[in-house]
């Protein structure tokens, strides 16, 4: 699937004990040298509290991306809160990941937005943030550009410690409980 610039929703509630479906899309380009993402979310409840690169962001209202290229057994994960926060880490599995360097996660640049809206009547919060992730950040491999990167990815929406948890997926997830360390169910991509 060629991904372009247009909104794409991460929509899907794979876990029917978590059904709280905020409204999130993504949009995804590159320039060759970044990744540029623009997640647009509109939920109920806002949480943000981690400030420190490679803190618990996926507590607060998170948006993520997983990323592996080629075959590969081993992936990225980039999860950021509301405020930019970012956590990145790498490996084969859920447990035992390696943080990517701090060096690297501090060359992610964001912008964000955040406005109080009316839905249906009631009030929510709508929140844009907007990042630049350097290709560099991607350290395990030895990439000149994006275009032409054979790779598969997910696009997620958590909140675990709000007080209505969500998990929402671009690509569905046919799996028991809350999990998005399942490469097996990341969509195919491909970056013209």
């Amino acid at each position: 699937m060629s991904l372009s610039g247009r909104d794409h929703p991460i929509d899907i509630a794979p876990w029917r004990a978590f059904p709280g479906r905020p409204k999130v899309s993504f949009s995804i380009a590159h320039d060759g040298g970044h990744l540029f993402i623009k997640y647009d979310v509109t939920e109920k409840e806002v949480l943000a509290r981690y400030k420190q690169i490679n803190d618990p962001v996926y507590l607060d209202s998170c948006v993520e991306f997983f990323i592996v290229f080629n075959d590969d057994s081993q992936y990225y994960n980039i999860e950021f809160n509301r405020l930019g926060t970012c956590l990145g880490r790498y490996g084969a599995e859920r447990e035992d990941r390696i943080e990517l360097p701090i060096d690297l996660l501090k060359g992610i640049k964001s912008e964000r937005t955040l406005q109080q809206v009316e839905v249906g009547g009631e009030p929510e919060i709508n929140w844009t943030l907007t990042v630049s992730v350097p290709i560099n950040v991607f350290c395990y491999h030895k990439l000149n550009t994006a275009g032409g990167l054979d790779c598969r990815m997910n696009f997620y929406k958590c909140g675990d410690d709000l007080s209505h948890p969500h998990y929402l997926a671009w690509n569905n997830i046919d799996w028991p409980e809350p999990n998005f360390h399942l490469p097996q169910f990341f969509g195919k991509v491909e970056f013209l």
